[in-house]
């Protein structure tokens, strides 16, 4: 080398560095190289937005899961006076959840005492578990666990009901969504002998925790059918003698000229949609009941009790 190459130090040792001496050997030109399209903010770990998406499907989860009990597993009723109602009422239970610091009242000791008495699990559980069970939140402290509901079938009801004492009085619900006007069907229906209730799978209410409430343990009682068509299901019964009565404020028949002695199965629709095109063309006739002028229409479970009523008086005087 020239210069001072020859001084001590001023050669390069073998093995001291890897690699090409002269040149990047490519380096900074791979360096430059693009990397692709930048991710999304959601697909980077750390930042925010991937964190609060992260959050929302955690919560979307725990929604889900919470429908999926409702739809398909056992109930709970919530609130220190439903708890109460359903134990008096006796409706089926299988625990009664009690919050650990809960303030305890009159209604919470007669909660504790009549499910000790007919031998329900009374479990002792934080606020965050009672908070999962009631989605508003609004628990006071108390959550009583319902089981399943067990729906009967509609060509066991209608057995059942042919080889009773009396003529079949059946009800069948059409465009019914509110829980508490099933409740309140059934609860009417088991009060004036009626033989049982028939609901469709599919947009109907079912026989959730708040329907249990308000039939006031009725549903305990009285079979609860379900069917996946409930224009074939009237059909049916209607080949076995029964006659098929729709309910609507514009009928061709006056509850007060119709025989309801005989075999017979009460058609409710809903209050605003009324009965739908085909269960209503599959009646054998659509009822009205008199009312004041000035009252536009009734509720349907209160349209169901004055039919049912009416039928349970002519039977007796019958």
């Amino acid at each position: 080398m020239a210069g001072n190459s020859q001084r001590r130090g001023a050669t390069r040792k073998t093995g001291s560095k890897k690699g090409q001496v002269v040149g990047s050997g490519g380096q900074r030109r791979r360096g430059l190289e693009g990397r692709g399209a930048t991710p999304k903010a959601v697909d980077r770990t750390y930042h925010p937005a991937h964190k609060k998406a992260k959050a929302a499907a955690k919560a979307s989860n725990t929604r889900r899961t919470h429908r999926k009990s409702e739809d398909g597993g056992p109930e709970y009723v919530v609130g220190r006076n439903p708890v109460v109602e359903c134990l008096r009422a006796e409706v089926p239970a299988t625990a009664l959840y009690v919050m650990t610091t809960i303030d305890a009242d009159e209604r919470v000791k007669e909660a504790v005492h009549t499910a000790g008495d007919r031998g329900i699990s009374i479990l002792e559980v934080g606020k965050p578990e009672l908070d999962r069970m009631s989605p508003n939140g609004l628990h006071q402290g108390l959550a009583l666990q319902v089981p399943e509901y067990q729906y009967a079938h509609p060509e066991d009801l209608m057995a059942d009901a042919l080889a009773g004492s009396s003529a079949p009085l059946l009800v069948a619900l059409d465009n019914i969504t509110d829980p508490r006007n099933l409740g309140a069907v059934i609860r009417s229906v088991a009060a004036f002998g009626g033989h049982g209730v028939v609901i469709p799978q599919r947009r109907s209410a079912g026989m959730t925790a708040v329907a249990w409430r308000t039939s006031a343990g009725a549903a305990a009682r009285l079979p609860v059918a379900t069917t996946p068509n409930l224009n074939r299901t009237l059909l049916d019964w209607a080949k076995k003698g029964a006659q098929i009565v729709g309910l609507d404020a514009g009928g061709d028949v006056s509850l007060d000229d119709y025989d309801g002695t005989g075999p017979t199965v009460i058609v409710v629709g809903s209050e605003g949609k009324g009965l739908s095109r085909l269960v209503r063309e599959n009646c054998d006739s659509i009822l009205s009941i008199p009312i004041a002028s000035d009252v536009e229409s009734l509720n349907a479970s209160v349209a169901a009790g004055v039919v049912l009523s009416e039928f349970a008086r002519q039977r007796r005087i019958g």
